[in-house]
């Protein structure tokens, strides 16, 4: 379901394999039968795309955190339960660690009955848990924030602790793809802050095109991360002072020549963003998680949100340049990163080793 849970998921790969270990990821999409998986993310990138009023009524039903019964996804997880097992016991895994809610669901339900010997550590990689992260078999929980660890063990009654975003290493010092970058943004617009827009893997947003003009507008160069959206790009690559780019390879370099980003979804650009030093402000949120996490980055302190057009610009002439206001945001965003994910998934899973 985009690209975050795989970007979180390759690096904590990345990580085991550095320090000596190993790891496997695997989408658990995949592991559902008769193409279901395949189905499901369709369906998802259409709604996103075309009707989000029709995720924001899915995520009212199934998500949403509060009191009362809802419908669970245990039952759609379970479909992918033998494939997991399998996978478990061929790979001789110590520890299995979900990075997508569905994949929390499918171990909860098999944890709970007995069905995997193998310890599970959920990682909650969005700072709004939602309900479907949430089941009480799994035997621990690690999130981005010590108020959301707490609404996991409220919940469910498991441990839960906290680790802070899984990012790449690329994104805390100056990539060296970033001086090439910035000469490309002053060749494009010389003295225009760069502002990276950014609209996930999918390229969805709501009136992209109207932030657009208005920053180019306003005196900034619009940076705009379309993804895989094709007809996005071409369609905004006709804006006049703006830049529309496709899939990036080089995002550290990309983020340390920018100013600030404006974000829709507090997904996973968004703290690359926060680890690169880059102010980050929400706005026009895409429904359901996107909405619900964007504030709860701003009720951090990490990022601002902004209502409306006036809003933003305000936020943007502040924060892109340099002043106490800009330096201050940097700060709480690199503050959120915290201990390291992996030392702290190992260690849950020796300690489980350790006691049988």
């Amino acid at each position: 379901m985009g690209a975050g849970h795989d970007t979180v998921a390759d690096e904590l790969v990345r990580r085991a394999r550095e320090r000596g270990g190993d790891a496997v990821a695997v989408d658990v999409l995949a592991l559902l039968p008769h193409g279901i998986g395949g189905v499901l993310r369709r369906l998802y990138r259409g709604s996103v795309r075309h009707a989000p009023w029709l995720y924001a009524a899915v995520y009212r039903l199934f998500l949403r955190p509060g009191a009362g019964r809802r419908p669970s996804g245990t039952p759609l997880a379970r479909l992918a339960g033998r494939g997991l097992r399998e996978l478990a016991e061929r790979t001789g895994a110590d520890v299995v660690v979900p990075v997508f809610h569905l994949g929390a669901q499918l171990t909860g339900h098999l944890r709970a009955r007995g069905r995997l010997p193998v310890p599970c550590v959920v990682l909650v990689i969005d700072f709004a848990v939602h309900r479907q992260w949430l089941h009480p078999g799994n035997d621990h929980c690690l999130c981005l924030t010590e108020e959301a660890a707490r609404e996991v063990r409220e919940s469910t009654g498991a441990s839960a602790g906290t680790c802070g975003p899984v990012v790449a290493p690329e994104f805390f010092a100056d990539a060296p793809g970033a001086a090439g970058w910035r000469a490309l943004f002053d060749r494009l617009g010389p003295g225009r802050p760069p502002v990276v827009v950014s609209a996930g893997a999918w390229g969805v947003g709501t009136h992209l095109d109207g932030t657009v003009r208005l920053l180019a507008d306003r005196g900034f160069l619009p940076v705009v991360l379309c993804g895989g959206n094709g007809r996005l790009r071409r369609t905004l690559a006709g804006t006049p002072g703006a830049l529309a780019l496709g899939w990036v390879t080089d995002m550290p370099g990309l983020l340390h020549a920018a100013r600030a980003l404006i974000d829709n979804a507090a997904g996973q650009t968004a703290v690359q963003a926060l680890a690169a030093g880059l102010p980050v402000v929400g706005y026009r949120p895409i429904p359901g998680h996107g909405a619900d996490g964007v504030r709860r980055m701003a009720s951090l302190g990490v990022s601002e949100t902004a209502v409306d057009e006036a809003a933003l610009l305000d936020a943007l002439r502040r924060l892109t340049a340099p002043g106490p206001a800009r330096r201050e945001r940097i700060a709480a965003g690199r503050a959120l990163f915290g201990d390291d994910a992996l030392t702290r998934l190992t260690a849950y899973a020796d300690a489980a080793r350790a006691r049988g």
